[in-house]
C-alpha cells in the first residue's frame, strides 16, 4: 500500500475558517472584544522571528488580536519572567506563546513553567503536562496534538497501532501523555539511533512512523509511511 501524504496546509485553512466564525461570535457577545494571544521572542533569530510572525498574521486571518512581546538577547531569566508575570495578570491576555529557542542565559524550563497553565496553549509547562497524564484538563503539546488533529481528519485509524516518534527535545520529541490511550504502544528513536528500533519493527505488520515539523499552529506536513524490518529512517531523525 502507498504512503499517505497528509495536507495539513488545507486542513489549517479549513480550521481557520472555523475558528472565524467562532470569534466573530464571541466578538459580537463580548462588546468587541476578541481574544489575545501573547508571543514573546527573546533575541534576533531569525527562524524565531519568522514563526512569531507568521503566528501573528494567523491571528489576523482568524480574527483574533496578537501582542508581540520582543525582548533583547541579553535579557536575563529574571527579565523574563518579570514579563510573563505581567502577561499572566493581564485579564485581557489569553494565550501566552514564548518561542524556543531563547538565549543560552536564560532558564527556558523555568521560564515555561512561569506561564499559567490557563494561557499555556502550547502546552509547553510541566504542569500543563501533567494534568494531561492525569486525564484533567489541559492544553495539548503542540507537536502531538497536530498529529492527532491530522489523522483524524483523514480518518487513519490509530487503534491497535505502533506508534515510532522520532526525535525527543520537549518541543517537537515529547509524548502527549494520551497517547498511551490511543496507541497499542509507542517507541522513540532519536539522532543516537541509526534505525527505528528493528526488532519492533519486524513484529509490527502494521507499523506507523510518524514524521512531524510544525512550522505553524502546530500543523503542517506529517508522513506516514508503512514500515518494514528493513527500514531505516535515520536521515528523518529529527534534533
Amino acid at each position: 500500500m502507498p504512503g499517505t501524504v497528509l495536507d495539513g496546509k488545507a486542513l489549517v485553512q479549513q480550521i481557520e475558517t472555523e475558528l472565524s466564525v467562532r470569534f466573530h461570535k464571541i466578538k459580537e457577545k463580548s462588546n468587541g472584544k476578541t481574544p489575545i494571544l501573547a508571543t514573546i521572542l527573546v533575541g534576533d533569530d531569525p527562524a524565531s522571528a519568522t514563526y512569531v510572525r507568521m503566528k501573528g498574521n494567523a491571528c489576523k486571518r482568524v480574527g483574533m488580536e496578537s501582542l508581540r512581546i520582543v525582548l533583547p538577547q541579553a535579557t536575563t531569566t529574571e527579565e523574563l519572567l518579570n514579563e510573563i508575570d505581567k502577561l499572566n495578570a493581564n485579564p485581557d491576555v489569553h494565550g501566552i506563546l514564548l518561542q524556543h529557542p531563547v538565549p543560552k542565559q536564560v532558564d527556558e524550563r523555568c521560564c515555561f513553567d512561569r506561564i499559567s497553565v490557563s494561557k499555556d496553549v502550547d502546552g509547553v509547562t510541566a504542569l500543563g503536562f501533567g494534568r494531561m497524564a492525569m486525564g484533567e484538563p489541559a492544553f495539548g503539546s503542540a507537536t502531538p496534538a497536530g498529529i492527532m488533529r491530522l489523522l483524524r481528519h483523514y480518518g487513519i485509524p490509530v487503534e491497535g497501532k505502533h506508534a515510532v516518534v522520532v526525535g525527543r527535545s520537549p518541543i517537537r520529541g515529547k509524548l502527549d501523555p494520551k497517547w498511551s490511550e490511543w496507541f497499542a504502544g509507542f517507541s522513540i528513536t532519536h539522532t543516537n539511533g541509526e534505525t527505528v528500533l528493528e526488532g519492533t519493527v519486524a513484529d509490527q505488520s502494521a507499523l506507523y512512523g510518524i514524521l512531524a515539523k510544525i512550522h505553524d499552529l502546530g500543523l503542517t506536513l506529517i508522513r506516514v509511511e508503512r514500515l518494514s524490518k528493513e527500514s531505516n529512517l535515520s536521515q528523518g531523525v529529527l534534533p
